[in-house]
């Protein structure tokens, strides 16, 4: 509860910054110490200290693994704003506006990972998506921009239609929009109750990019600022994950058995098309943006398991493919050039930098000594317990994307310099770079230092 209020009163405290404190300087760092502020206060709650407690009359549920996951997610924006400051403020005139939306996309990915009201569930999406669909058309100058907003604005809006048709049946089924309360055996089988959770299962999977409801991803992420493009990828689609795995684990648990299988497809098909379409994109961007739908695969085994495994590996998930991709993004938001031979010859012109993206993709291909190696590992274990011929097609996607991803470091390190004008990155953000490649092989060796939060 912490970090929602502080977010919320973070992001009132900038709008009015934005109208009396014209130095965006100033600005962006009341920003980068607010974020440390949430991040810090979210620690706290963890280990007991509750700086502001009411009554939310059963609205919210804030327990030990939400609390951690949150965590993550407000470390992962402070590592953002610390990274792309510069590059926000090159989008345009709205630096302060931007950062106040930010904000508020905070307060509701906290909402969305802490509901146990569909209500709540609903308001934290939207508290999301709006802001996002203001700055997917944030570059005004841009069509390809523009486009992706209104695609985006459109689809979203259709997606939040069928939500919100499930969320009615729930209540036609439950006469509540309570997600944590007993049950009728005979609204168990209800067939209000089953089309209530298949509409849940597949708007929800639009708002995580999962196929075969992903076809607005690769445009939007593409047209969209690169800086804002590598938020939506990472924090707000793993705080979405959260909400996913909230919403079947403690509502619809007892129903296991009629959802599990169509989650099973749906992880095949995300696998399937996201590996093998990001292996024909040229365009750095555009491929990370199908590698995303493919993560999303692999996010998703943990709602197929729905077991301690499976959440743990989450949590290194969650972690380690938001501050890789983030980390890449932020290199991709200084380059005019975003195809393979944009990156030729970096290793050589600035290594520092080179050796971070070269970390960022082997933990994105799952490679040992990564924190991302980990998390595919422990997300295939928690499948294979339930069906063997999913881990196995985990195991053959996985050594797909490790293809595309190596393309990217062949570029790097064995391709001669290209004509195109080279990238150039201040050494202290390659040192920053370098600092949170760093804490990625940390996880990869230490994954004991995410879970003794969720257990100590």
């Amino acid at each position: 509860m912490n970090a929602l209020l502080i977010s919320v009163l973070l992001g009132v405290l900038l709008l009015f910054a934005s109208v009396f404190v014209k130095n965006k300087s100033i600005n962006y760092w009341i920003a980068v110490v607010g974020a440390g502020t949430l991040l810090v206060s979210n620690v706290a709650e963890i280990k007991g200290f509750e700086f502001i407690s009411f009554s939310v009359e059963g609205m919210f549920h804030f327990d030990r693994y939400t609390l951690v996951l949150n965590t993550l997610l407000l470390f992962s924006v402070f590592c953002y704003l610390l990274l792309n400051g510069k590059s926000i403020a090159q989008v345009g005139s709205g630096f302060t506006d931007y950062l106040v939306l930010l904000f508020f996309i905070c307060a509701g990915m906290i909402m969305v990972t802490s509901f146990s009201s569909l209500l709540i569930l609903f308001l934290g999406i939207e508290i999301i998506s709006i802001p996002l669909y203001i700055l997917t058309a944030s570059d005004k100058k841009n069509l390809k921009s523009n486009e992706a907003a209104l695609k985006y604005f459109l689809l979203g809006s259709f997606s939040t239609g069928i939500m919100l048709m499930g969320m009615a049946l729930f209540y036609g089924a439950r006469g509540s929009f309570a997600t944590i309360a007993a049950v009728d055996p005979t609204v168990i089988k209800s067939s209000l109750q089953l089309a209530s959770i298949l509409l849940l299962l597949f708007s929800i999977s639009f708002k995580v990019s999962v196929v075969p409801f992903h076809f607005w991803t690769p445009d939007v992420y593409d047209g969209a600022p690169t800086v804002f493009t590598s938020f939506m990828a990472t924090v707000v689609k793993v705080a979405l994950f959260g909400a996913f795995i909230r919403l079947f684990e403690d509502t619809f648990s007892l129903q296991f058995a009629q959802w599990q299988l169509w989650v099973g497809v749906l992880i095949v098909l995300t696998l399937f098309v996201g590996n093998f379409t990001a292996v024909f994109q040229h365009s750095v961007k555009r491929m990370l943006s199908y590698s995303s739908i493919a993560q999303a695969g692999f996010m998703l085994l943990a709602v197929y398991a729905m077991n301690g495994t499976a959440k743990e590996g989450f949590l290194l998930y969650a972690i380690s493919y938001s501050l890789a991709t983030i980390g890449i993004f932020t290199v991709l938001a200084k380059m005019n050039d975003y195809s393979l031979e944009g990156f030729n010859g970096l290793g050589k012109k600035d290594p520092l930098t080179a050796a971070s993206l070269t970390i960022f993709l082997l933990s994105l291909a799952g490679i040992p000594l990564t924190g991302g190696f980990l998390a595919k590992l422990f997300m295939i274990k928690a499948a294979l317990s339930y069906a063997t011929w999913l881990g196995i097609v985990a195991v053959l996607m996985a050594v797909v994307s490790v293809y595309y991803y190596f393309r990217v470091i062949q570029s790097i390190h064995f391709r001669e310099d290209s004509q195109t004008e080279s990238v150039t990155i201040p050494r202290s953000l390659s040192l920053l770079l370098l600092v949170i490649a760093a804490l990625i092989i940390w996880l990869g060796i230490y994954p004991e230092s995410i879970f003794g939060l969720l257990y100590f």
